[in-house]
């Protein structure tokens, strides 16, 4: 497959004319702030990361602070990014900073990826932002840039094609004498593939690689990338108990370690109606109500909730108690639970 030759000079010069240069993790060489960005950006859109990521910055300003904060205040400030694995691994990531490495970051990719929740393209990129080094990024953006341009049709399912393309995308990098050129290059593919190389409707009449597009040239980039194994979506449905007490507080307990919603608060969740009421105190049971039943849509699988109410009772539970409005509302609930909660207050 032959590589267009001015590739990596094109995307250098679009960036640095026009590509996104005004977000508050650019232009910057910390690796914390392009860290938490990276890790921010998985699966969620700029314009939800930025009120997080100014949020974080400001109870925790370095690594070191997070690594010293709790994983339930860490939770809580997420509350509504989703994904909640992102978060956990963080803050592990962020202890082991300090532990293994003194609260510095490591300086190369190959460090960087022994750390917890950095995986090889989260490492390339603190790498080449913050330090120089020259090594490619294999994003989702990136890779619908590079296979459009390519004409790569390796089907990105195999894990033989995805290593080829990151061959490929290696050798389209700026040469180890442009150093000053990697986090500029870095920057602009991924910008091409968020503003310009779109999923659907990508705007190829102003892409300044249109004429060595693979894709463009078969009038089909859409075609592209190419990835035949589709998820296998799931259903299950969970029965939710929202009970509270005479003084308006919801009863909350934590998740376990694994599973759905895992270490999180949450409303207590059972398999059926019946399971949900043999839990409870007698009394309880008499007066519990039926609330709408909702669905909630995870990356693989639709969960049904059919919440019951109940008042002035709640089953056993370790790490559960009873919590008030201004506590709740700081933790990390997963989201329909916090939808549940919040609608109640209404």
């Amino acid at each position: 497959m032959s590589l267009p030759p001015d590739f990596a000079a094109q995307i250098v010069s679009w960036q640095r004319s026009h590509g996104r240069s005004q977000l508050p993790w650019q232009n910057t060489r910390d690796p914390y702030r392009v860290w938490l960005s990276e890790v921010m950006l998985q699966q969620t859109q700029v314009s939800t990361v930025l009120g997080y990521f100014a949020r974080f910055l400001e109870r925790f300003p370095d690594v070191k602070a997070l690594a010293a904060g709790t994983e339930d205040e860490v939770f809580g400030l997420w509350s509504g990014l989703g994904y909640y694995s992102r978060a956990r691994n963080m803050h592990r990531c962020a202890q082991e900073v300090v532990a293994r490495f003194g609260g510095e970051f490591p300086r190369t990719a190959a460090e960087l990826v022994t750390l917890p929740g950095i995986g090889r393209s989260t490492s390339a990129a603190i790498a080449a932002f913050c330090f120089g080094e020259r090594v490619a990024i294999l994003d989702g953006n990136v890779k619908r840039v590079l296979t459009r341009v390519l004409g790569f049709a390796g089907d990105m399912s195999s894990a033989a094609q995805e290593r080829a393309l990151w061959d490929l995308a290696t050798q389209l990098l700026p040469s180890a004498k442009e150093k000053e050129a990697i986090a500029s290059y870095t920057q602009g593919v991924m910008d091409m593939g968020a503003t310009v190389c779109l999923p659907r409707k990508p705007s190829c009449m102003i892409c300044p690689v249109q004429k060595s597009c693979v894709a463009l040239r078969e009038g089909a980039p859409e075609r592209y990338p190419v990835k035949t194994r589709k998820l296998k979506r799931s259903a299950q449905s969970l029965w939710v108990l929202l009970a509270r007490d005479a003084q308006g507080r919801v009863w909350l307990e934590k998740r376990p370690s694994k599973g759905v919603w895992a270490g999180l608060y949450c409303l207590p969740v059972f398999d059926s109606r019946e399971e949900l009421l043999a839990a409870l105190p007698a009394a309880a049971r008499r007066g519990a109500q039926d609330l709408p039943a909702f669905v909630h849509v995870l990356t693989h699988k639709d969960l049904h909730l059919h919440p019951v109410q109940i008042q002035d009772g709640h089953p056993q539970g370790e790490g559960a108690r009873w919590f008030e409005a201004q506590e709740w509302s700081r933790l990390g609930l997963p989201a329909p639970m916090r939808k549940l909660l919040e609608g109640g207050e209404a």
